[in-house]
């Protein structure tokens, strides 16, 4: 059974992903042709009436919003599918044991990360229209709904965190994300002298770090109270997520580096992108820690009737 239900939590956050990448791809033809006001900084677009609104800072963030979790969601499903290949078909044992530990560690992320992130992702694309998003022929209002549903079947995103929380990391002493950690630990010492790369790899290492310590925070609280897990469980896993997004956008930034000056533009439009997602969408994690921090009391000790 879980062999089945792993399977399709997988396939429903590629399909948050696809809703992700469609919504943005229409948003982006739409703010490109879209004509309002002037840019803040001076005409852009002389030979017309108005500017198009893609001049516009806001415009741009709810785009490169949708864009980095397009991408950052394609890198974290394609290196889940290399895992799931190593784990069946790897002549050696253990090689195939670890690949298998960390699908188990990343399926609830694949499932609850990506598609709370489609969920957000096709929200900021269907403002991108404003009032037009809610007219039915532009098709945006149904990647909406249809991004909302994924967050619900195949278990429930809080059920997601909960096992994630739960079964994978404390279920284990935390031997599952420790292995990931340590991936992630190589990848900082291996590049941590690289100036160029020190933009992304100062804050995933700090990232790294602070997971570790709220992972064992957690564990102690919920050692004690098994409420402080399930009050914990939703904001933790976006926080383990943002931690293997900014893994993966950390190793494309370094070949993208690498590649900037080759003429073609994939490799700068990679850095630009991971650049917005280091400045503008890791910094979640702060919020999300301390609401993990925050404890269950003020969430168990409310009687019923003041609800």
């Amino acid at each position: 059974m879980f062999v089945f239900m792993n399977a399709a939590r997988l396939g429903v956050g590629m399909q948050g992903l696809g809703l992700t990448e469609v919504a943005y791809q229409n948003a982006l033809v739409y703010a490109k042709d879209r004509l309002q006001m002037r840019s803040l900084t001076g005409v852009k677009a002389k030979d017309k009436p108005a500017d198009p609104i893609i001049v516009h800072p806001d415009v741009r963030r709810m785009l490169l919003t949708a864009k980095a979790y397009a991408e950052g969601g394609r890198a974290l499903c394609s290196y889940v599918a290399l895992q799931l290949d190593t784990e069946l078909t790897h002549p050696d044992a253990a090689v195939r044991k670890a690949a298998g530990d960390q699908v188990a560690l990343l399926t609830p992320i694949v499932k609850a990360f990506i598609t709370d992130n489609a969920w957000t992702a096709t929200s900021e694309c269907l403002q991108v229209y404003g009032g037009h998003g809610y007219i039915a022929e532009w098709g945006m209002e149904q990647y909406v709904r249809d991004a909302r549903i994924n967050m619900i079947y195949e278990g429930t995103n809080t059920v997601q965190s909960l096992d994630l929380l739960g079964r994978k990391i404390l279920g284990d002493n935390g031997a599952k994300l420790k292995a990931f950690g340590a991936q992630v630990q190589a990848f900082v010492e291996q590049n941590g002298t690289d100036e160029a790369i020190a933009e992304f790899i100062g804050p995933l290492a700090d990232l790294g770090e602070k997971v570790t310590k709220l992972t064992m925070e957690i564990g102690m609280k919920a050692f004690q109270n098994q409420d402080e897990a399930g009050a914990a469980a939703v904001p933790y896993l976006r926080v383990v997520g943002h931690l293997t997004y900014a893994y993966l956008f950390a190793c494309m930034a370094k070949i993208a580096l690498a590649k900037q000056d080759s003429g073609d533009k994939f490799y700068k439009a990679k850095l630009a992108t991971a650049r917005f997602y280091f400045a503008k969408l890791l910094p979640e994690t702060a919020m999300l820690i301390r609401q993990a921090r925050a404890g269950s009391a003020t969430l168990m000790n409310v009687d019923e009737d003041l609800f």
